[in-house]
């Protein structure tokens, strides 16, 4: 079987995933802002097609490389360079894309990306000082970019599973959803027991302890940090679109 290089494709999925990730997770921020659980669920659930669907190509086209080995002698550190960075991140995609759409617990696929996000910045760093690409500094912070966003999904999960775990919107609220009862009778209410009953009026009532219902409110800690994580989102997809555009003419020009 001839060999085919789909290396601008694989960029173009690498943005793909990108935008995709930024748009579910600012979705949920929102629904999480408004105190709105099934917002969030609905955001995960309605995301879990496109970003499985790039999962799973990805995924394919990594075994794919994988398995074809020896890569032209030009492309030699291809098969383990690119591809098996490029595994992980389907892999990654795919299990993230499960969890969503059957909503279970998030931070399992959180974890899943902070390790191959961790394993993808390794490759990077090593990429770099070997000079293993014609431009060593653009692949390595692709790479970092890639591996940051999943380190930093990791904390992001737990926080949505957190908020996800408290459908009645006591998440983030701080002190009790009701006033407590208070521990002793009050001054007021012991003189009224002991006030004179008129006839033929009703006798005093005490006075009721009110409903007081505490004002959600998302912390500073969460909205900064998923800003934080979008951020870092927003610049791989930035150096995914970069890389590519630095890409596609060379493909073109010279076409296997």
């Amino acid at each position: 079987m001839a060999f085919i290089d789909f290396l601008a494709f694989q960029e173009a999925l690498l943005l793909i995933a990108a935008v995709m990730v930024g748009y579910v997770g600012v979705s949920a921020f929102f629904a999480m802002y408004r105190n709105d659980a099934a917002g969030v669920t609905n955001a995960l659930r309605s995301g879990a097609v496109p970003i499985g669907a790039v999962g799973l190509i990805a995924t394919a086209l990594a075994v794919w490389a994988e398995t074809t080995w020896p890569f032209p002698a030009t492309m030699a550190a291809y098969n383990i360079f690119f591809t098996d960075v490029y595994l992980l991140f389907g892999l990654t995609l795919v299990v993230l894309a499960v969890t969503m759409a059957l909503n279970l617990k998030l931070a399992y696929a959180g974890m899943f990306a902070l390790v191959a996000g961790a394993i993808t910045m390794g490759y990077g760093w090593n990429g770099y000082i070997l000079h293993m690409t014609k431009e060593p500094l653009e692949t390595f912070l692709l790479y970092l970019a890639f591996g940051g966003v999943g380190v930093f999904s990791f904390p992001a999960t737990v926080m949505t599973d957190h908020f996800l775990a408290h459908p009645d919107g006591t998440a983030f609220v701080f002190g009790s959803s009701y006033a407590t009862p208070r521990a002793r009778p009050s001054i007021q209410g012991a003189s009224r027991a002991v006030q004179p009953v008129v006839p033929g009026m009703a006798p005093p009532q005490a006075d009721a302890t009110p409903t007081v219902r505490a004002k959600f409110h998302l912390p500073v800690y969460v909205s900064a940090y998923t800003w934080v994580f979008l951020g870092i989102v927003g610049l791989a997809a930035y150096a995914a679109f970069a890389y590519l555009l630095a890409t596609v003419p060379g493909h073109l020009m010279s076409a296997p």
